[in-house]
């Protein structure tokens, strides 16, 4: 039987793939910071703990990896330091999958989720974004920047320890810290009936399923490689879109107010999704070079995670749930009251 190692196994994408690769035939030991245990994993799934971070952490993963596993999955490389951790296990490793991001990517004039911020600075991509596409340089400053010196350092190692690198697009699932769908559920639950969304509702951003990306580490580990590919859902639907899904899975009805351009005001119209240019990525290569098929569509999927969100928002307040949400998009996510006014001034 083979050996393998997943790293942040207890995380959004970390549960679905220690369950798919044990399912596959995999010997898995799941390893996160505190040893969590899915209920979902079969029993002869193993734990072990890491803190990747830790001074240590590059001795104490040697001593998990011990004489050599075939197969190392990491959910939670974001330094070079992390790099360099999997490069010195080359040689009693037979294969590696890492999560990159789909963030990386920079448009034909340099713009990129870095520069988002600059006048004129939103990527506009010529169509769906490809692997061979350009990306932000290797640095230390950005999580984009960082992640591009990650594949590079990893790529560079080659059959010493071949590795797929996976580019995720916009992780939706349970467990996910950053749940987009959140905008919309809490919405709801809290009555509100009217929304307003940015760039008349037709932003795309891609999202993917951590069954589907769960999907992509399996095929990934099966056929190794030095690679990278890009890991989305078959489907993009809109912002707006998406919000009526949410509404006809909750059973309410919600007044859209378009928006023909950005935000109109500070925390008004502006959703995690919301992007002025499309953002959508072809699958082509992981269908040719894994045999890809996907597993779900956003759509089939969504369900589950509205379901999640509902029950997780009935237990507790939400900046306590899910405080890395905070972090990323801060509470003017729900700025009401900033809503109501812009609203009110347009009667």
């Amino acid at each position: 039987m083979k050996t393998a190692l997943v790293i942040g196994a207890a995380g959004q994408i970390g549960r679905p793939a220690v369950r798919a690769l044990a399912e596959d035939g995999w010997a898995v030991t799941a390893v996160s910071r505190r040893g969590t245990r899915d209920e979902a994993w079969p029993d002869e799934v193993r734990t072990a703990r890491l803190d990747r971070d830790a001074e240590d952490a590059g001795a104490a993963l040697g001593a998990l990896v011990g004489d050599g596993v075939d197969l190392v999955v990491d959910m939670v490389a974001f330094q070079r330091r992390h790099g360099q951790q999997l490069a010195d296990l080359a040689g009693r490793v037979g294969s590696a999958v890492v999560i990159s991001s789909g963030a990386i990517y920079e448009d034909e004039r340099g713009r990129s989720f870095d520069t988002q911020g600059e006048p004129d600075g939103w990527p506009r991509y010529a169509g769906p974004v490809r692997e061979s596409d350009p990306t932000v340089a290797p640095g230390d400053s950005t999580y984009g920047t960082r992640k591009v010196r990650l594949e590079r350092d990893l790529l560079a190692l080659g059959e010493k320890l071949p590795t797929t690198l996976l580019r995720a697009a916009a992780v939706h699932g349970r467990h996910c810290r950053t749940p987009r769908e959140l905008y919309f559920v809490k919405r709801n639950l809290d009555g509100r009936r009217r929304r307003v969304l940015a760039y008349k509702g037709e932003s795309r951003f891609h999202p993917v399923s951590v069954r589907n990306l769960a999907e992509l580490v399996r095929l990934s580990a099966a056929r190794p490689g030095s690679r990278v590919l890009n890991a989305a859902d078959p489907d993009c639907p809109t912002v707006a879109e998406i919000g009526a899904m949410v509404d006809g899975l909750m059973g309410v009805e919600t007044q859209t107010v378009l928006v023909d351009g950005p935000p109109p005001a500070e925390t008004v119209g502006d959703t995690p999704w919301s992007l002025p240019h499309p953002f959508v990525f072809d699958m082509s290569a992981a269908e040719r070079e894994v045999g890809y098929r996907p597993l779900t569509t956003y759509a089939d999927a969504l369900p589950e995670t509205v379901s999640w969100l509902t029950e997780r928002l009935r237990e507790q307040d939400w900046t306590e749930g899910f405080p890395t949400m905070v972090a990323n998009y801060t509470t003017g996510l729900f700025d009401y009251a900033a809503e109501d006014a812009w609203l009110a001034a347009q009667q």
